[in-house]
């Protein structure tokens, strides 16, 4: 039996396959081509663009697929959501989508786009936030480069954006944000009733989720002398419990901890001078709770 998958092909391409690997699948793509290879016999996957895999998925032409929530909403798929992956493009954060206008346009709140012309690739979300307002516009479908058609073309836009620097580079200004969208694994209704494909959906929501917290820890391990190894202790997050184990020299124990990766740098120089020595940091793979 196999888990048939959808892939995002495009701008999330990269950090999914990456994400991917780091939770223990490996693909291999060739040149031009839609179907990569995977080292799990019990996986077949595709790469289509994200906009398309939700309504796949409902479909029942994929098991599974990986998509923004912000692409299903759009799309009104009706899927069972397995995982909720907080990665975009280019960082470990959600992705906004924002109606935006020009640095000197008029247009000043959401009521001012009444009867504007707006463009954007979400033409059915953009047209819901907007009834929410009161708000009638012409609403038009984008092919890309949104950002790049107002003033000339429109009034305004609905784009997408992480750090909002493409905006601000093309002189554009945010009115308000419409949707925070992160990525999903998602399942299609009929396999997640499949014993089999439910439990390898869910085991590949676990380990995504474990290379995803991993990324924000390390492990430390060190020596502590057993006459100072409250002290060292003391310094240690209070709610990361370390595994003490004991040495050759019973006056020394070697401790082993994981911690978030922002504390280590302020944390090292302290344990050092509470009487810990032989002090190693490593990456983790993946973190399991």
């Amino acid at each position: 039996m196999k888990l048939k998958m959808a892939l995002p092909k495009g701008s999330l391409q990269d950090s999914t396959l990456e994400l991917m690997r780091k939770a223990g699948f490996h693909f291999t793509i060739s040149t031009r081509s839609y179907f990569p290879w995977i080292d799990d016999d019990e996986l077949e996957a595709m790469l289509i663009r994200s906009q398309e895999i939700a309504r796949y998925v409902e479909d029942g032409v994929f098991d599974a697929g990986l998509t923004g929530m912000d692409w299903i909403i759009e799309s009104g798929a009706d899927v069972v959501e397995a995982a909720e992956l907080v990665y975009s493009k280019q960082s470990r954060q959600p992705y906004r989508w924002v109606i935006a206008v020009p640095e000197n346009s008029e247009i000043r709140t959401i009521k001012d786009l009444q009867g504007k012309r707006i463009a954007t690739e979400i033409v059915n979300t953009t047209k819901t936030f907007l009834a929410k307002h009161g708000v009638e516009a012409n609403i038009e479908f984008s092919w890309g480069a949104t950002e790049a058609k107002a003033p000339d073309l429109v009034d305004a836009i609905v784009d997408g954006t992480e750090t909002g620097g493409s905006l601000r580079a093309n002189k554009l200004r945010i009115l308000d944000t419409l949707l925070v969208s992160t990525t999903r694994l998602i399942a299609n209704k009929a396999s997640w009733e499949d014993p089999w494909k439910r439990r390898k959906i869910e085991n590949m929501a676990m380990l995504l989720k474990g290379a995803m917290l991993a990324e924000e820890m390390v492990g430390l391990k060190m020596n502590v002398p057993r006459k100072n190894l409250e002290n060292v202790i003391a310094l240690l997050p209070a709610l990361k419990t370390p595994t003490i184990s004991p040495l050759a020299d019973n006056e020394w124990v070697a401790l082993e901890v994981m911690m978030d990766e922002s504390q280590v740098r302020e944390i090292i120089p302290a344990l050092k001078r509470a009487g810990a020595q032989g002090l190693v940091e490593y990456p983790l793979n993946k973190v399991i709770y």
